[in-house]
């Protein structure tokens, strides 16, 4: 059948682009496929991981599976070795166009922001770009609306018998959330941000349970107008925000002192246990600390088990990438600070004065066990 991406009914299934790096799979599929599993159970279908390498080994496939996939398609070849847009693009589209899925999600990576435009400008379809939240069905969007958003839902007429993907992103530098749909062309996609969508639990027979499929594809040297000469590694050790269960961020209120404001932040982090230090953007934008310690809307979307912030307003750019962490715990001189508001505690005073009496008080209910 010929590929018409207006013909909604031929299109069946959600897939998620499963991004490697040197063949490993990246923390960012395992989220995605933990969501997809959930929109494909809400739908009643299949929910395959796809996966482009050279060498990548049916064990390696398989790990997606322990999150949730069904299936994992592999596509191996050595002009997939290193990413380009052109080879990369080609055989996604090509597969799409044979398999027709639902739904496409790709993480909003450096890779993904740059692949994910081009393949739906070439499908004909709609795109949505960092989104934070997903939903299939309507009831359980209204409830994420009640919990989220400060609309009268009572005003607003819902079609609950609506099955398209609702795409929900920060607009406007995140004043303001949209949900996107996509109601007329196929696949429904979008670019998610990493970090926002929890991960499940690895389960082994799951993954020993997922089919592995090798499709036909066609590719050439040909069909890549660039090529890769050699790839560069940066020799800096970049800050794992998303993966640590402990963050300390410092924000405009270190600036009388940001060397010691950042020290204290780096010794409260590892009395809390292995945490890392993380920043408002405005310390970033001033060249005080290094990009990759940013959290919020233009930063990393995080959800440790602790987050503290150190001197932070709280404006809304920040808080859409913390609020879901488990514990928040704010130090501000301004009792006035939005950040109080998202936080589960509060301190009102001048963090200078009050980290170092916290980190003695760690210390010592550490040494009292």
């Amino acid at each position: 059948m010929a590929y018409d991406f207006r013909d909604i009914a031929a299109f069946k299934g959600v897939w998620v682009f499963c991004e490697q790096r040197e063949g490993v799979l990246q923390n960012t599929d395992f989220e995605l496929i933990s969501e997809g599993r959930k929109l494909a159970d809400e739908l009643g279908c299949e929910l395959s991981g796809v996966v482009l390498g050279d060498g990548i080994s049916d064990e390696t496939a398989k790990e997606v599976g322990g999150y949730g996939a069904d299936k994992v398609l592999v596509c191996n070849s050595p002009l997939l070795k290193f990413y380009t847009t052109d080879a990369y693009a080609k055989v996604l589209c090509d597969l799409v166009k044979e398999y027709k899925p639902e739904v496409f999600l790709i993480g909003a990576t450096n890779i993904g922001r740059d692949l994910a435009p081009r393949m739906a400008a070439r499908l004909h379809t709609g795109l949505t770009a960092d989104a934070t939240h997903l939903d299939i069905d309507t009831t359980k969007y209204v409830e994420f609306l009640k919990e989220s958003s400060s609309l009268d839902l009572s005003k607003q007429n819902f079609d609950y018998e609506d099955r398209n993907l609702k795409m929900t992103r920060p607009a406007f530098g995140g004043h303001l959330m949209a949900t996107i749909i996509c109601p007329r062309f196929r696949p429904q996609m979008s670019t998610v941000r990493p970090g926002v969508m929890k991960k499940a639990d690895f389960v082994a027979e799951k993954a020993a349970a997922c089919a592995v499929e090798h499709p036909a594809f066609e590719l050439a040297e040909s069909d890549i107008k660039t090529q890769v000469l050699s790839v560069e590694k940066a020799a800096k050790n970049l800050v794992d925000l998303i993966g640590a269960d402990v963050i300390v961020s410092v924000g405009r209120g270190i600036n009388k002192d940001v060397q010691k404001g950042i020290a204290l932040a780096q010794e409260l982090a590892d009395a809390l246990g292995g945490g890392v230090v993380g920043s408002s953007r405005a310390l970033v934008d001033a060249g005080l600390i290094s990009a990759d310690h940013q959290v919020g809307q233009t930063g990393k979307t995080v959800h440790p088990k602790i987050y503290v912030a150190l001197g932070i307003s709280g404006a809304i750019q920040h808080t859409a990438g913390m609020q879901d962490s488990e514990t928040i715990i704010a130090v501000n001189k301004n009792e006035s600070a939005p950040i109080f508001g998202v936080a589960d505690y509060g301190i009102v005073g001048d963090l200078f004065k009050v980290v170092p009496q916290l980190i003695a008080e760690i210390k010592a209910a550490k040494a009292a066990k």
